[in-house]
C-alpha cells in the first residue's frame, strides 16, 4: 500500500509559478481598481474644496482645475451622480450628497497623513504634495495604520 498523501506537500516549480501568478494579477487588480477609484476621488475632493471656498462647483471651474475638457467634467460628473456621490441643478453646478462628502474627507485625510510623513522624511513640501496626488489613492489600509503609528512615534 502507498503512504497518504500529506497536505503539506511541498510545491512543484509549476505551482509555484500559478500562485505567482495568480498574486501578481490580484496586485494588478487591485491597481486597475484604485486608478478607477481615483478619479471619483479626486473630483469629489475638488468639488468639496469649491463648495468651501466660493459655494458653488460648477462643471466649468470642474474642468479648469483639473485640466481637463468640459466633456470630461460632465461625463465624470454624470459618473459621481449615477454612483450616488453627486448631485446637481441646472445653472447652479455640482453638489455633494453625504457619501459625497464622506469620500471627499476620507480623501483629504489620507492626503494629509501621506504628506505628512513624506515632510518628516525629509520630502520638499511641494514635491510632497505632488507626490501624495497619486500615493493617496493607491495606499492601503496597512500601510495608512503604519504611517499614523510612524508619525504618533516622532
Amino acid at each position: 500500500m502507498s503512504a497518504p498523501a500529506t497536505e503539506s506537500a511541498p510545491q512543484t516549480e509549476r505551482d509555484q509559478e500559478v500562485s505567482a501568478s495568480a498574486a501578481q494579477a490580484r496586485r494588478f487588480g487591485k491597481a486597475r481598481v484604485a486608478r478607477s477609484a481615483a478619479l471619483l476621488e479626486d473630483y469629489a475632493e475638488l468639488i468639496a474644496d469649491l463648495l468651501a471656498c466660493g459655494g458653488e462647483a460648477r462643471p466649468t471651474d470642474i474642468a479648469r482645475r483639473l485640466g481637463v475638457s468640459h466633456a470630461t467634467a460632465i461625463k465624470t460628473i454624470g459618473r459621481l451622480k449615477r454612483e450616488g456621490l453627486a448631485t446637481s441643478l441646472p445653472y447652479r453646478g455640482v453638489f455633494l450628497t453625504a457619501a459625497g462628502e464622506a469620500l471627499a474627507n476620507k480623501v483629504r485625510s489620507r492626503h494629509r497623513l501621506v504628506v505628512a510623513v513624506l515632510t518628516a522624511i525629509g520630502v520638499p513640501r511641494e514635491a510632497a504634495e505632488q507626490d501624495a496626488e497619486g500615493i493617496e489613492h493607491h495606499i492601503s489600509p496597512a500601510t495608512l495604520k503604519a504611517f499614523a503609528a510612524f508619525l504618533k512615534g516622532r
